[in-house]
């Protein structure tokens, strides 16, 4: 299987304030990411030769994106996978500019729940959260649920006591929240304290009401191009190392000895780009990453899922500070879901906007120094029955 290691390469990229954004529609979220993204870029909407839009929203289509870019009789494709959307319209643009389909094309991933009046996705079906068995009987459940028994059940797995391992996972609140205060384009942007966050009322426990992260409306685009027409746009592209998607078959479901205190998919999909990147050692080699905090456990998971933690050990790199603004390896550096929330369709490309301004050196008082390789993560579904998107991106060529 032929490599798309630095086939491709990001040069314009644009995201919204996230937020409740009661004041603006779908199209002026589009116009408002797509029009720094073709800025960044140095182009305008006449250039691109294909568009892909990531949406949750069955009401979103592709003439959704056409019409407010004025874009002209081009293809555009809409997706939908789940919480991986955004970065499915990413892996969309770059696979088409790849196989020589096209030369510059737009991903856009955009969400507006906060208008749905649901307090998250506007169906449970689009997250794998009801009716995750073929005959439609099983009882629906949540996602905090979901996440919550994933938590507990790692907590008796390894032999954590359940209240320290809560105060772990309070860390990882913390860290997240003092990011995002750094970010003005984060919903929110204020410090919270470990107190704020153990003491905070019980959504489904462990998770208290700062352990999960929002709801939010938002959009975020990036723009790609083939790898050696990038330094005609600008000095700084940012380059396609590896895309890796997987998508289980509730394989955990079936058997009787799945563990459930790991992700699969997620292993899976890490290990599949860090071979496509060319990476051996991720937590030495990795420099920054952006990963799926929908709650603060699955961040922790997700630190040994990655390759970056013994299993059973996440909890020691969590107290040394390991994941931290200015720790080894800085982890959701511009506030994470938790920061952001999570407009569903959004996401993967709100993620991949962080690691491209991290990777130029534009990221303000979140900048990382000197950071060459990173990662974006994203998981749609439940436990045993996921889709998972692993994106690697360098600034540098080989």
């Amino acid at each position: 299987m032929e490599s798309i290691k630095d086939r491709v390469a990001i040069i314009g990229m644009g995201c919204t304030k996230f937020g409740e954004l009661w004041d603006k529609s779908v199209e002026d979220l589009i116009v408002e990411a797509a029009k720094e993204a073709f800025e960044d870029a140095g182009i305008q909407p006449r250039d691109v030769q294909a568009a892909w839009v990531g949406t949750v929203d069955s009401g979103i289509t592709a003439i959704t994106l056409s019409s407010p870019l004025k874009l002209q009789y081009i293809p555009v494709t809409r997706v939908e996978n789940m919480c991986a959307t955004g970065a499915e319209a990413l892996r969309g643009a770059v696979y088409a500019v790849a196989a020589g389909a096209c030369d510059i094309a737009l991903a856009v991933g955009v969400e507006k729940l906060k208008d749905t009046g649901w307090s998250g996705a506007p169906d449970a079906n689009v997250v794998g959260c009801s009716r995750i068995g073929v005959s439609g009987t099983e009882p629906a459940c949540s996602a905090p649920s979901v996440f919550a028994m994933l938590a507990n059940r790692y907590f008796h797995h390894f032999g954590i006591d359940p209240e320290q391992g809560k105060r772990y996972i309070a860390q990882i609140a913390v860290k997240n929240h003092y990011n995002g205060s750094l970010n003005p384009k984060a919903h929110y942007q204020r410090e919270i304290t470990m107190e704020q966050v153990m003491n905070a009322p019980i959504v489904a426990w462990p998770f208290g009401v700062f352990d999960c992260c929002g709801v939010s409306d938002g959009a975020a685009a990036a723009i790609v191009t083939r790898a050696d027409m990038a330094r005609n746009f600008r000095e700084d592209p940012i380059y396609i190392k590896a895309m890796a998607l997987s998508a289980g078959a509730r394989q955990a479901q079936l058997k009787q000895d799945y563990d459930y205190v790991h992700v699969e998919e997620s292993v899976i999909s890490s290990k599949r780009a860090y071979a496509e990147a060319g990476i051996k050692n991720p937590r030495k080699e990795l420099n920054i990453a952006e990963v799926h905090d929908c709650f603060t456990f699955h961040e922790m998971c997700l630190y040994e899922d990655l390759g970056w933690c013994d299993k059973g050990k996440a909890w020691e790199d969590i107290e040394a500070g390991t994941f931290r603004l200015k720790g080894e390896l800085p982890v959701n550096t511009d506030g994470g879901l938790k920061c952001f929330g999570h407009p569903i369709g959004a996401s993967g490309l709100r993620m991949m906007y962080e690691v491209y301004k991290q990777l130029q050196g534009k990221a303000g008082l979140r900048q990382v120094k000197n950071p060459q390789l990173g990662l974006t993560h994203t998981m749609g579904g439940i436990i045993g029955a996921a889709v998972v998107s692993c994106v690697i991106v360098g600034n540098q060529k080989g």
